[in-house]
């Protein structure tokens, strides 16, 4: 409402004021107010008030198959707006190629072309669940498949730049490989959904919590992590600081231990952009 606007970081890249119209036709210099390449994500902001705004969706309770809206400017149509359905969550494409990237994207097949970057997926009732971001293509145009940041993962990021001018980052402290039926058959452990632990970084506060290498990572706070992308979205949405519950698999047995994550330096104080 009061003229913030998130939108994709390439997008703006580059640029430090932009022209940003609304849909009915006024015109408003938009300033960048932070941008986080890590997510593609950026903000902006616009010298307007009472504006209408979208409300944030919890996109943990997306569903695979639930329909979506996707909103954009594609190829110079304004306001336009393509449906879909969900097709998959939690997916890694590498197209960010950023040092501690973080892809979880939601999968749709909603059309979307170059002009729908940083528009609006929003689920039925009209609520926000996505930016839409990427599309998957071998001619640059859409071919089926379209790509969105999960509004949990927006919201952290929006709150983050505008408090502190960067995202807060938090980590476990170990270096991790995904599982799958071969890895497990080459460890010669049980094969579990999860990802495997196979080092510490150094003053690790999972290993000082108990976690060992060869664990199996299979929940953060009671949600599943089935692979690497999950694990990071989840941890995208903690600060450093906070204590969260591991959950790993080691031998036969499910265990949990109490972490407490670091930011990328290993300490826990927030991070305020100089």
């Amino acid at each position: 409402e009061e003229g913030y606007i998130i939108t994709n970081n390439h997008v703006i890249q580059g640029f430090d004021e932009v022209s940003v119209s609304l849909h009915n036709g006024e015109e408003y210099l938009g300033k960048v107010i932070a941008t986080d390449p890590s997510t593609d994500l950026a903000l902006l902001k616009i010298n307007a008030n009472k504006l209408h705004k979208l409300n944030f969706a919890n996109s943990d309770n997306v569903d695979i198959g639930q329909w979506v809206l996707a909103i954009g400017n594609p190829l110079n149509l304004n306001s336009t707006v393509t449906s879909g359905i969900v097709s998959a969550k939690a997916r890694n494409i590498n197209i960010l190629r950023q040092e501690y990237a973080i892809e979880s994207f939601i999968q749709t097949d909603a059309a979307v072309n170059p002009g729908n970057s940083g528009g609006a997926l929003v689920d039925l009732n009209g609520d926000l669940i996505g930016i839409n971001t990427a599309i998957a293509s071998t001619t640059g145009a859409y071919s089926g498949y379209s790509f969105a940041i999960p509004s949990n993962i927006v919201s952290k990021v929006y709150n983050d730049l505008l408090n502190y001018g960067i995202v807060q980052r938090a980590f476990l402290g170990v270096y991790i490989q995904e599982m799958s039926p071969n890895l497990a058959k080459e460890l010669k452990i049980d094969y579990i959904p999860g990802i495997y632990v196979n080092g510490y970084t150094s003053n690790s506060n999972a290993e000082s919590a108990g976690i060992r290498e060869g664990d199996v990572i299979t929940k953060i706070d009671g949600t599943r992590v089935s692979n690497i992308s999950e694990l990071q979205e989840e941890l995208m949405k903690k600060n450093p600081g906070m204590e969260v519950t591991v959950s790993v698999f080691r031998k036969t047995k499910i265990k949990d231990f109490k972490v407490q994550l670091t930011n990328k330096e290993g300490g826990i104080d927030i991070i305020k952009k100089s």
